[in-house]
Protein backbone atom coordinates (compact mmCIF):
# COMPACT_ATOMS: atom_id res chain seq x y z
CA UNK A 1 0.00 0.00 0.00
CA UNK A 2 0.92 3.32 -1.02
CA UNK A 3 1.75 5.57 2.71
CA UNK A 4 -1.81 7.46 2.05
CA UNK A 5 -3.84 4.73 1.58
CA UNK A 6 -1.93 2.80 4.50
CA UNK A 7 -2.79 5.94 6.79
CA UNK A 8 -6.29 5.79 5.30
CA UNK A 9 -6.96 2.07 6.37
CA UNK A 10 -5.28 2.18 9.84
CA UNK A 11 -7.28 5.14 10.76
CA UNK A 12 -10.72 3.65 9.84
CA UNK A 13 -10.01 0.32 11.23
CA UNK A 14 -8.92 2.36 15.22
CA UNK A 15 -12.29 4.65 14.69
CA UNK A 16 -14.17 1.34 14.34
CA UNK A 17 -12.45 -0.24 16.99
CA UNK A 18 -12.81 2.94 19.20
CA UNK A 19 -16.59 2.67 19.09
CA UNK A 20 -17.27 4.33 15.33
CA UNK A 21 -20.23 2.87 13.66
CA UNK A 22 -21.36 6.16 11.59
CA UNK A 23 -19.31 8.25 9.14
CA UNK A 24 -19.98 11.39 7.04
CA UNK A 25 -18.35 12.28 3.92
CA UNK A 26 -18.28 15.00 1.65
CA UNK A 27 -16.29 14.18 -1.73
CA UNK A 28 -13.34 15.59 -2.40
CA UNK A 29 -9.96 14.69 -3.98
CA UNK A 30 -7.17 15.27 -1.29
CA UNK A 31 -9.87 13.29 0.77
CA UNK A 32 -10.08 10.15 -1.52
CA UNK A 33 -7.85 7.70 -0.06
CA UNK A 34 -9.87 8.34 3.43
CA UNK A 35 -13.18 8.16 1.97
CA UNK A 36 -12.27 4.75 0.08
CA UNK A 37 -10.79 3.39 3.65
CA UNK A 38 -14.50 4.08 5.18
CA UNK A 39 -16.32 2.52 1.44
CA UNK A 40 -14.17 -0.63 2.39
CA UNK A 41 -15.52 -0.48 6.11
CA UNK A 42 -19.12 -0.21 5.29
CA UNK A 43 -18.70 -3.24 2.63
CA UNK A 44 -17.17 -5.25 5.18
CA UNK A 45 -20.19 -4.54 7.55
CA UNK A 46 -17.87 -2.60 10.47
CA UNK A 47 -20.03 0.61 9.54
CA UNK A 48 -22.57 2.64 8.13
CA UNK A 49 -21.53 5.45 5.73
CA UNK A 50 -23.56 8.89 4.49
CA UNK A 51 -22.57 10.58 1.61
CA UNK A 52 -23.75 14.37 1.34
CA UNK A 53 -22.45 16.78 -1.36
CA UNK A 54 -22.31 19.68 0.56
CA UNK A 55 -19.91 19.74 3.83
CA UNK A 56 -21.82 22.06 5.99
CA UNK A 57 -25.13 19.87 5.66
CA UNK A 58 -22.45 16.82 6.18
CA UNK A 59 -21.69 18.02 9.34
CA UNK A 60 -24.65 18.75 10.60
CA UNK A 61 -26.17 15.05 9.39
CA UNK A 62 -22.71 13.99 11.59
CA UNK A 63 -23.73 15.86 14.65
CA UNK A 64 -27.45 15.02 14.69
CA UNK A 65 -26.30 10.94 14.23
CA UNK A 66 -23.60 11.60 16.97
CA UNK A 67 -26.12 13.06 19.53
CA UNK A 68 -29.04 10.90 18.84
CA UNK A 69 -26.60 7.65 19.04
CA UNK A 70 -24.23 9.12 22.51
CA UNK A 71 -21.48 7.70 19.79
CA UNK A 72 -18.38 10.26 18.22
CA UNK A 73 -18.90 10.39 14.39
CA UNK A 74 -16.81 11.50 11.51
CA UNK A 75 -17.09 13.70 9.25
CA UNK A 76 -14.66 13.82 6.42
CA UNK A 77 -14.12 16.85 4.05
CA UNK A 78 -11.08 17.54 1.82
CA UNK A 79 -8.92 20.46 2.08
CA UNK A 80 -9.54 24.44 1.46
CA UNK A 81 -13.03 26.17 2.10
CA UNK A 82 -14.07 22.58 2.45
CA UNK A 83 -13.03 22.29 5.76
CA UNK A 84 -14.46 26.14 6.87
CA UNK A 85 -17.96 24.85 6.02
CA UNK A 86 -17.80 22.70 9.54
CA UNK A 87 -16.80 25.34 11.86
CA UNK A 88 -21.19 26.05 12.93
CA UNK A 89 -21.76 22.13 13.78
CA UNK A 90 -18.58 22.45 15.51
CA UNK A 91 -19.67 25.40 17.61
CA UNK A 92 -22.79 23.75 18.13
CA UNK A 93 -21.01 20.58 19.36
CA UNK A 94 -19.18 22.43 21.31
CA UNK A 95 -21.39 23.95 23.58
CA UNK A 96 -23.98 21.09 23.60
CA UNK A 97 -21.19 18.37 24.40
CA UNK A 98 -21.27 16.53 21.19
CA UNK A 99 -18.53 13.71 20.14
CA UNK A 100 -18.29 15.34 16.69
CA UNK A 101 -14.72 14.16 14.68
CA UNK A 102 -13.50 16.62 12.22
CA UNK A 103 -11.42 14.65 9.71
CA UNK A 104 -9.72 17.49 7.57
CA UNK A 105 -8.12 16.51 5.01
CA UNK A 106 -4.63 18.81 4.17
CA UNK A 107 -2.27 19.49 1.10
CA UNK A 108 1.04 18.26 2.43
CA UNK A 109 3.13 21.39 4.93
CA UNK A 110 5.39 22.16 2.00
CA UNK A 111 2.62 23.74 0.12
CA UNK A 112 1.15 25.92 2.96
CA UNK A 113 1.61 29.46 2.23
CA UNK A 114 2.71 28.91 -1.14
CA UNK A 115 -0.55 30.39 -2.86
CA UNK A 116 -0.82 26.54 -4.04
CA UNK A 117 -4.19 25.33 -4.94
CA UNK A 118 -7.23 25.17 -2.09
CA UNK A 119 -4.82 24.94 0.58
CA UNK A 120 -5.60 27.11 3.92
CA UNK A 121 -3.52 27.21 7.41
CA UNK A 122 -6.27 24.15 8.36
CA UNK A 123 -3.91 23.41 11.49
CA UNK A 124 -6.09 25.14 14.97
CA UNK A 125 -8.92 26.57 12.07
CA UNK A 126 -11.54 25.62 14.69
CA UNK A 127 -9.32 27.16 17.92
CA UNK A 128 -11.24 26.57 21.27
CA UNK A 129 -13.88 24.93 19.58
CA UNK A 130 -12.51 21.77 20.00
CA UNK A 131 -11.50 19.05 23.27
CA UNK A 132 -8.51 18.68 21.12
CA UNK A 133 -6.88 19.33 17.52
CA UNK A 134 -3.89 17.36 15.81
CA UNK A 135 -2.09 18.04 13.09
CA UNK A 136 -1.60 14.37 12.53
CA UNK A 137 1.63 14.57 10.10
CA UNK A 138 2.14 13.30 6.30
CA UNK A 139 2.40 9.71 5.85
CA UNK A 140 6.14 8.76 4.89
CA UNK A 141 7.72 4.87 3.61
CA UNK A 142 9.35 3.05 5.37
CA UNK A 143 8.18 3.64 8.98
CA UNK A 144 5.39 1.14 9.04
CA UNK A 145 5.21 -0.01 12.83
CA UNK A 146 6.06 2.87 13.99
CA UNK A 147 4.00 5.22 11.57
CA UNK A 148 1.34 2.29 12.79
CA UNK A 149 1.56 2.96 16.40
CA UNK A 150 1.42 6.67 16.22
CA UNK A 151 -1.57 6.81 14.07
CA UNK A 152 -3.71 4.71 16.27
CA UNK A 153 -2.85 6.28 19.87
CA UNK A 154 -3.65 9.67 17.54
CA UNK A 155 -6.78 7.92 17.02
CA UNK A 156 -7.33 6.52 20.51
CA UNK A 157 -6.67 9.82 22.07
CA UNK A 158 -8.99 11.74 19.41
CA UNK A 159 -11.80 9.45 20.39
CA UNK A 160 -11.01 10.15 24.43
CA UNK A 161 -11.22 13.89 24.30
CA UNK A 162 -14.36 13.78 21.98
CA UNK A 163 -16.19 11.00 24.33
CA UNK A 164 -14.74 12.61 27.74
CA UNK A 165 -13.52 9.48 28.80
CA UNK A 166 -11.10 11.25 31.35
CA UNK A 167 -12.27 14.69 31.16
CA UNK A 168 -16.04 14.44 31.69
CA UNK A 169 -16.38 16.92 29.27
CA UNK A 170 -17.38 15.80 25.58
CA UNK A 171 -17.22 17.65 22.62
CA UNK A 172 -15.55 17.76 19.06
CA UNK A 173 -12.14 17.19 18.13
CA UNK A 174 -9.91 17.80 14.81
CA UNK A 175 -7.73 15.81 13.20
CA UNK A 176 -6.15 17.18 10.29
CA UNK A 177 -4.72 14.78 7.65
CA UNK A 178 -2.24 16.08 5.59
CA UNK A 179 -1.67 13.80 2.33
CA UNK A 180 0.51 13.68 -0.34
CA UNK A 181 0.55 11.67 -3.94
CA UNK A 182 -0.20 8.84 -5.01
CA UNK A 183 -3.51 9.28 -3.00
CA UNK A 184 -5.07 6.63 -4.30
CA UNK A 185 -4.17 2.76 -4.44
CA UNK A 186 -2.72 0.75 -7.39
CA UNK A 187 -5.38 -2.09 -6.48
CA UNK A 188 -7.98 -2.83 -3.42
CA UNK A 189 -5.35 -3.18 -0.45
CA UNK A 190 -5.65 -6.13 1.36
CA UNK A 191 -6.69 -6.78 5.17
CA UNK A 192 -4.36 -5.38 8.20
CA UNK A 193 -1.49 -7.58 8.67
CA UNK A 194 2.12 -7.25 10.18
CA UNK A 195 3.02 -3.75 11.18
CA UNK A 196 -0.21 -2.42 9.98
CA UNK A 197 -2.46 -4.66 12.73
CA UNK A 198 -3.86 -3.74 15.60
CA UNK A 199 -4.48 -4.80 19.30
CA UNK A 200 -4.84 -8.76 19.07
CA UNK A 201 -8.11 -8.38 21.28
CA UNK A 202 -9.74 -6.29 18.39
CA UNK A 203 -10.09 -3.21 21.25
CA UNK A 204 -8.81 0.01 21.00
CA UNK A 205 -5.10 0.93 20.92
CA UNK A 206 -5.88 3.02 24.03
CA UNK A 207 -8.67 2.96 26.00
CA UNK A 208 -9.82 4.93 28.91
CA UNK A 209 -12.20 6.06 31.25
CA UNK A 210 -13.01 8.19 34.16
CA UNK A 211 -14.01 6.77 37.59
CA UNK A 212 -15.83 9.69 39.00
CA UNK A 213 -16.93 10.23 42.73
CA UNK A 214 -20.31 9.39 43.88
CA UNK A 215 -22.24 12.48 43.91
CA UNK A 216 -23.63 14.08 47.04
CA UNK A 217 -27.50 14.37 47.57
CA UNK A 218 -28.85 18.53 47.50
CA UNK A 219 -30.02 18.76 51.18
CA UNK A 220 -33.77 19.17 51.55
CA UNK A 221 -35.02 23.11 51.36
CA UNK A 222 -38.06 25.10 51.12
CA UNK A 223 -39.84 26.53 48.80
CA UNK A 224 -37.12 24.45 45.93
CA UNK A 225 -37.96 24.78 42.14
CA UNK A 226 -35.76 22.42 39.49
CA UNK A 227 -34.82 24.42 36.80
CA UNK A 228 -33.60 22.26 33.70
CA UNK A 229 -32.78 23.66 30.30
CA UNK A 230 -30.96 21.74 26.91
CA UNK A 231 -28.36 19.04 28.25
CA UNK A 232 -28.03 14.97 28.38
CA UNK A 233 -31.25 13.26 28.34
CA UNK A 234 -30.12 10.66 31.21
CA UNK A 235 -29.05 13.55 33.67
CA UNK A 236 -32.10 15.56 33.03
CA UNK A 237 -34.68 12.15 33.57
CA UNK A 238 -32.69 10.81 36.81
CA UNK A 239 -33.24 14.40 38.25
CA UNK A 240 -37.06 14.55 36.79
CA UNK A 241 -37.53 11.32 39.14
CA UNK A 242 -35.55 12.58 41.91
CA UNK A 243 -37.78 16.41 41.90
CA UNK A 244 -41.14 14.22 41.42
CA UNK A 245 -40.28 11.62 44.48
CA UNK A 246 -39.24 14.65 46.39
CA UNK A 247 -42.18 16.86 45.28
CA UNK A 248 -40.05 19.19 43.90
CA UNK A 249 -41.58 21.51 40.54
CA UNK A 250 -39.65 21.26 37.79
CA UNK A 251 -39.71 23.49 34.96
CA UNK A 252 -38.04 21.72 32.06
CA UNK A 253 -37.20 23.15 28.45
CA UNK A 254 -38.22 20.21 25.95
CA UNK A 255 -34.77 19.61 25.09
CA UNK A 256 -32.83 18.10 28.52
CA UNK A 257 -34.59 14.80 29.17
CA UNK A 258 -36.42 16.29 32.59
CA UNK A 259 -39.43 17.14 30.09
CA UNK A 260 -41.58 14.58 31.77
CA UNK A 261 -45.28 13.92 32.78
CA UNK A 262 -44.29 15.40 35.97
CA UNK A 263 -42.64 18.79 34.61
CA UNK A 264 -44.94 22.36 35.15
CA UNK A 265 -46.04 22.63 31.84
CA UNK A 266 -46.03 26.27 30.50
CA UNK A 267 -43.13 26.90 33.30
CA UNK A 268 -42.09 30.73 31.47
CA UNK A 269 -45.96 31.56 31.41
CA UNK A 270 -45.85 31.09 35.09
CA UNK A 271 -42.93 32.53 35.79
CA UNK A 272 -43.97 35.36 33.55
CA UNK A 273 -46.78 36.37 35.69
CA UNK A 274 -45.70 38.48 38.26
CA UNK A 275 -48.31 39.24 40.82
CA UNK A 276 -48.27 35.29 40.93
CA UNK A 277 -44.59 35.12 40.99
CA UNK A 278 -44.60 37.24 44.17
CA UNK A 279 -46.43 34.93 46.00
CA UNK A 280 -45.42 31.58 44.93
CA UNK A 281 -41.47 32.30 44.17
CA UNK A 282 -39.01 29.44 45.48
CA UNK A 283 -36.28 29.89 47.89
CA UNK A 284 -33.80 27.67 45.59
CA UNK A 285 -33.79 27.30 42.62
CA UNK A 286 -31.57 24.21 41.15
CA UNK A 287 -30.45 24.59 37.80
CA UNK A 288 -29.14 21.74 35.53
CA UNK A 289 -28.32 21.90 31.92
CA UNK A 290 -28.14 25.19 29.90
CA UNK A 291 -31.47 27.18 30.15
CA UNK A 292 -31.74 29.70 27.16
CA UNK A 293 -35.52 29.65 26.25
CA UNK A 294 -37.10 31.75 28.22
CA UNK A 295 -36.64 35.56 29.30
CA UNK A 296 -38.73 34.85 32.48
CA UNK A 297 -36.95 31.84 33.83
CA UNK A 298 -33.29 34.12 33.01
CA UNK A 299 -35.13 36.77 35.38
CA UNK A 300 -35.80 34.15 37.57
CA UNK A 301 -32.24 33.10 37.67
CA UNK A 302 -31.04 36.69 38.21
CA UNK A 303 -33.29 37.47 41.11
CA UNK A 304 -30.89 38.56 44.08
CA UNK A 305 -33.70 36.72 46.29
CA UNK A 306 -33.03 33.53 44.77
CA UNK A 307 -30.21 30.73 45.72
CA UNK A 308 -29.38 29.69 42.71
CA UNK A 309 -26.97 25.86 42.97
CA UNK A 310 -25.94 24.48 39.74
CA UNK A 311 -25.57 20.86 39.05
CA UNK A 312 -23.28 19.80 36.76
CA UNK A 313 -21.59 16.39 35.13
CA UNK A 314 -18.42 18.03 33.86
CA UNK A 315 -16.15 20.46 34.46
CA UNK A 316 -18.14 23.50 32.30
CA UNK A 317 -21.33 25.39 34.04
CA UNK A 318 -23.84 27.61 32.75
CA UNK A 319 -24.24 30.83 34.86
CA UNK A 320 -24.99 33.67 31.97
CA UNK A 321 -26.41 35.84 35.30
CA UNK A 322 -23.62 34.92 37.47
CA UNK A 323 -25.49 34.30 39.98
CA UNK A 324 -24.77 30.50 41.08
CA UNK A 325 -23.91 30.34 44.58
CA UNK A 326 -23.00 26.74 44.43
CA UNK A 327 -21.82 24.36 41.35
CA UNK A 328 -21.65 20.56 42.38
CA UNK A 329 -21.94 17.18 41.28
CA UNK A 330 -25.43 16.71 43.42
CA UNK A 331 -27.40 13.61 43.14
CA UNK A 332 -31.15 13.83 42.45
CA UNK A 333 -33.11 14.73 45.47
CA UNK A 334 -35.21 12.14 47.39
CA UNK A 335 -37.92 12.33 50.39
CA UNK A 336 -40.34 14.70 51.04
CA UNK A 337 -40.77 18.24 50.25
CA UNK A 338 -40.52 21.02 52.94
CA UNK A 339 -43.47 22.85 51.78
CA UNK A 340 -46.09 20.82 50.20
CA UNK A 341 -48.49 23.30 50.19
CA UNK A 342 -45.94 25.88 47.89
CA UNK A 343 -45.23 23.06 45.32
CA UNK A 344 -49.32 21.87 44.75
CA UNK A 345 -49.95 25.43 43.97
CA UNK A 346 -47.16 25.12 41.21
CA UNK A 347 -49.26 22.56 40.30
CA UNK A 348 -52.76 23.71 40.12
CA UNK A 349 -51.58 26.57 38.78
CA UNK A 350 -49.80 25.15 35.54
CA UNK A 351 -53.27 23.11 35.66
CA UNK A 352 -55.23 26.44 35.39
CA UNK A 353 -52.98 28.09 32.61
CA UNK A 354 -52.65 25.18 30.73
CA UNK A 355 -56.92 25.20 30.37
CA UNK A 356 -56.97 28.50 29.68
CA UNK A 357 -53.92 28.19 26.65
CA UNK A 358 -55.86 25.37 25.44
CA UNK A 359 -59.46 27.04 25.32
CA UNK A 360 -57.68 30.27 23.60
CA UNK A 361 -55.91 28.04 20.83
CA UNK A 362 -58.86 26.11 20.08
CA UNK A 363 -60.59 28.69 19.69
CA UNK A 364 -58.06 30.73 17.27
CA UNK A 365 -58.95 31.22 13.76
CA UNK A 366 -57.67 28.81 11.41
CA UNK A 367 -54.21 26.48 12.32
CA UNK A 368 -51.36 28.62 14.33
CA UNK A 369 -47.88 27.99 14.50
CA UNK A 370 -48.83 28.04 18.66
CA UNK A 371 -51.57 25.75 18.26
CA UNK A 372 -49.03 23.48 15.66
CA UNK A 373 -46.44 23.44 18.28
CA UNK A 374 -49.26 21.88 20.81
CA UNK A 375 -50.88 19.30 18.40
CA UNK A 376 -47.87 18.03 16.97
CA UNK A 377 -46.57 17.23 20.11
CA UNK A 378 -49.87 15.48 21.77
CA UNK A 379 -49.97 13.73 18.01
CA UNK A 380 -46.62 11.81 18.19
CA UNK A 381 -46.66 7.98 19.09
CA UNK A 382 -45.10 6.64 22.37
CA UNK A 383 -40.92 6.10 21.46
CA UNK A 384 -40.82 8.72 18.97
CA UNK A 385 -38.32 11.39 18.28
CA UNK A 386 -38.78 15.11 17.98
CA UNK A 387 -35.97 17.62 16.46
CA UNK A 388 -37.13 21.35 17.16
CA UNK A 389 -35.97 24.29 15.17
CA UNK A 390 -34.28 26.46 17.58
CA UNK A 391 -36.37 29.94 16.86
CA UNK A 392 -40.32 29.89 16.86
CA UNK A 393 -41.36 26.52 17.95
CA UNK A 394 -38.60 25.35 20.52
CA UNK A 395 -40.64 28.14 22.29
CA UNK A 396 -43.77 27.38 21.34
CA UNK A 397 -43.55 23.67 22.68
CA UNK A 398 -41.75 24.87 25.81
CA UNK A 399 -45.00 27.37 26.62
CA UNK A 400 -47.35 25.88 25.21
CA UNK A 401 -47.17 21.53 25.04
CA UNK A 402 -47.91 19.32 27.40
CA UNK A 403 -44.50 17.76 28.63
CA UNK A 404 -43.67 14.36 27.79
CA UNK A 405 -41.27 11.52 28.98
CA UNK A 406 -42.57 8.66 26.34
CA UNK A 407 -40.72 11.23 23.13
CA UNK A 408 -37.07 12.02 22.87
CA UNK A 409 -36.77 15.72 22.19
CA UNK A 410 -33.84 16.99 20.54
CA UNK A 411 -32.33 20.66 19.26
CA UNK A 412 -29.43 22.62 18.35
CA UNK A 413 -29.41 25.05 21.64
CA UNK A 414 -25.97 24.71 21.90
CA UNK A 415 -25.29 27.68 19.95
CA UNK A 416 -29.20 28.35 19.05
CA UNK A 417 -28.40 28.36 15.24
CA UNK A 418 -31.08 27.82 12.89
CA UNK A 419 -28.21 26.51 10.59
CA UNK A 420 -28.41 22.88 9.32
CA UNK A 421 -31.46 21.89 11.14
CA UNK A 422 -32.78 19.47 8.64
CA UNK A 423 -29.20 17.71 8.19
CA UNK A 424 -29.37 17.26 12.33
CA UNK A 425 -32.59 15.57 12.27
CA UNK A 426 -31.97 13.28 9.34
CA UNK A 427 -28.98 12.17 11.19
CA UNK A 428 -30.59 11.81 14.11
CA UNK A 429 -33.74 9.92 12.80
CA UNK A 430 -31.28 7.81 11.02
CA UNK A 431 -30.24 6.79 14.38
CA UNK A 432 -33.57 6.59 16.34
CA UNK A 433 -34.87 4.37 13.89
CA UNK A 434 -38.29 4.99 14.07
CA UNK A 435 -41.12 7.47 13.75
CA UNK A 436 -39.50 11.22 13.60
CA UNK A 437 -40.54 14.42 13.61
CA UNK A 438 -38.92 17.81 12.81
CA UNK A 439 -40.41 20.76 13.30
CA UNK A 440 -39.16 23.60 12.14
CA UNK A 441 -39.95 27.55 10.70
CA UNK A 442 -39.77 28.41 7.18
CA UNK A 443 -36.60 29.95 7.18
CA UNK A 444 -34.71 27.56 9.08
CA UNK A 445 -36.18 25.11 6.39
CA UNK A 446 -34.98 27.06 3.60
CA UNK A 447 -31.47 27.65 5.21
CA UNK A 448 -30.68 24.03 5.10
CA UNK A 449 -32.75 22.55 1.94
CA UNK A 450 -29.62 21.20 0.41
CA UNK A 451 -30.11 18.61 3.80
CA UNK A 452 -32.65 17.39 1.75
CA UNK A 453 -30.99 16.12 -0.99
CA UNK A 454 -29.98 12.17 -0.34
CA UNK A 455 -27.99 10.58 -3.22
CA UNK A 456 -28.61 7.28 -4.82
CA UNK A 457 -28.42 4.53 -2.64
CA UNK A 458 -28.28 6.81 0.66
CA UNK A 459 -30.57 5.75 3.64
CA UNK A 460 -34.06 7.52 3.89
CA UNK A 461 -35.49 8.70 7.26
CA UNK A 462 -38.67 8.15 8.30
CA UNK A 463 -38.61 11.66 9.37
CA UNK A 464 -41.61 13.85 8.63
CA UNK A 465 -40.61 17.53 8.41
CA UNK A 466 -43.49 19.86 9.90
CA UNK A 467 -42.62 23.55 9.05
CA UNK A 468 -45.13 26.41 10.15
CA UNK A 469 -44.19 29.20 7.02
CA UNK A 470 -45.41 32.39 7.57
CA UNK A 471 -43.12 33.35 4.88
CA UNK A 472 -40.04 34.83 6.69
CA UNK A 473 -38.77 36.43 10.08
CA UNK A 474 -41.28 36.02 12.00
CA UNK A 475 -40.10 35.49 15.52
CA UNK A 476 -38.98 38.97 15.02
CA UNK A 477 -42.48 40.37 14.97
CA UNK A 478 -42.98 39.00 18.66
CA UNK A 479 -39.63 40.80 19.75
CA UNK A 480 -38.13 44.36 19.67
CA UNK A 481 -37.83 44.45 16.06
CA UNK A 482 -41.65 43.96 15.62
CA UNK A 483 -42.80 47.27 17.53
CA UNK A 484 -44.65 49.38 15.86
CA UNK A 485 -41.35 52.25 16.06
CA UNK A 486 -39.40 50.04 13.47
CA UNK A 487 -42.40 49.11 10.87
CA UNK A 488 -40.76 51.41 8.22
CA UNK A 489 -38.16 48.80 8.01
CA UNK A 490 -39.73 45.95 9.83
CA UNK A 491 -40.47 44.08 6.30
CA UNK A 492 -37.46 44.37 4.49
CA UNK A 493 -34.88 43.82 7.53
CA UNK A 494 -36.48 41.53 9.63
CA UNK A 495 -39.55 40.07 8.45
CA UNK A 496 -37.34 38.81 4.76
CA UNK A 497 -40.52 36.96 3.01
CA UNK A 498 -39.04 34.76 0.62
CA UNK A 499 -42.24 33.91 -1.14
CA UNK A 500 -41.98 30.64 -2.05
CA UNK A 501 -44.18 27.99 -2.32
CA UNK A 502 -42.46 25.41 0.14
CA UNK A 503 -44.33 22.09 -0.92
CA UNK A 504 -43.16 23.06 -4.56
CA UNK A 505 -39.79 23.08 -3.00
CA UNK A 506 -39.94 20.41 -1.16
CA UNK A 507 -41.15 18.38 -4.24
CA UNK A 508 -38.79 19.55 -6.33
CA UNK A 509 -35.94 17.95 -4.11
CA UNK A 510 -37.28 14.62 -3.96
CA UNK A 511 -39.63 14.42 -0.92
CA UNK A 512 -43.19 14.18 -0.94
CA UNK A 513 -44.94 17.07 0.06
CA UNK A 514 -48.55 18.39 1.58
CA UNK A 515 -49.96 21.58 2.60
CA UNK A 516 -52.58 21.28 6.10
CA UNK A 517 -54.78 24.33 6.47
CA UNK A 518 -56.59 22.83 9.17
CA UNK A 519 -56.37 21.03 12.51
CA UNK A 520 -57.97 17.93 12.00
CA UNK A 521 -55.91 17.40 8.87
CA UNK A 522 -52.84 17.32 11.11
CA UNK A 523 -53.12 13.82 12.48
CA UNK A 524 -53.43 12.09 9.13
CA UNK A 525 -50.34 14.04 7.25
CA UNK A 526 -48.12 13.29 10.31
CA UNK A 527 -49.76 9.07 10.04
CA UNK A 528 -48.42 9.28 6.45
CA UNK A 529 -44.87 9.03 7.44
CA UNK A 530 -41.63 9.87 5.98
CA UNK A 531 -39.67 11.32 4.50
CA UNK A 532 -42.36 14.01 4.02
CA UNK A 533 -42.64 17.39 4.62
CA UNK A 534 -46.10 19.11 5.86
CA UNK A 535 -46.63 23.29 5.32
CA UNK A 536 -48.91 24.99 7.60
CA UNK A 537 -49.34 29.07 6.24
CA UNK A 538 -49.76 31.31 8.96
CA UNK A 539 -49.64 34.95 9.38
CA UNK A 540 -46.58 36.31 11.46
CA UNK A 541 -48.22 39.95 12.73
CA UNK A 542 -51.24 37.38 13.77
CA UNK A 543 -48.78 35.07 15.27
CA UNK A 544 -47.42 38.01 17.62
CA UNK A 545 -50.73 39.15 18.59
CA UNK A 546 -51.65 35.67 19.69
CA UNK A 547 -48.22 35.11 22.22
CA UNK A 548 -49.16 38.91 23.84
CA UNK A 549 -53.13 36.78 24.08
CA UNK A 550 -51.67 33.85 25.59
CA UNK A 551 -49.61 35.98 28.12
CA UNK A 552 -52.13 37.69 29.24
CA UNK A 553 -54.48 34.88 29.38
CA UNK A 554 -52.40 32.88 31.60
CA UNK A 555 -51.96 36.22 33.91
CA UNK A 556 -55.71 36.11 34.30
CA UNK A 557 -56.13 32.40 34.87
CA UNK A 558 -53.47 33.13 37.68
CA UNK A 559 -55.24 36.18 39.65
Amino acid sequence: MNPSTAFARVLVDELVRGGVRDAVVAPGSRSAPVALAFAAAERAGSLRLHVRIDERTASFLALGLARASGRPVPVLTTSGTATAHLHAAVLEADVTGVPLLALTADRPPELRSTGANQTIEQPGLYGGAVRWAADVGVPEAGREAAQNRYWRSVVSRALLAATGALSGDPGPVQLDLPLRDPLLPEEEPGPLTGPWAGRDDGGAWTAGGATLAPADPLPDAPRTLVVAGDGPSAAGRAWAEGAAAAGWPVVAEPSGGAWTGDAVRGGALLLGAPDWLEEHRPARVVVLGRPTLSRPVSALLADPRVRVETVVSGPRWPDPARSSTSVTRAAPPSGPPADAAWAAAWRDAAARVGTAVDTLLDGAPGLTAARLARDVVAALPAGALLVLGSSTPVRDVDRLAVPRGDVRVLANRGVAGIDGTISTAIGAALVHGGPAVALMGDLTFLHDLQGLLTGEGEARPDLTVVVPDNDGGGIFAQLEPGRPAHERDYRRVFGTPHGRDLVTVARALGWAATAVTAADELPAALALGGPRVVVVRTDQRAEADLAVALRETAARALS
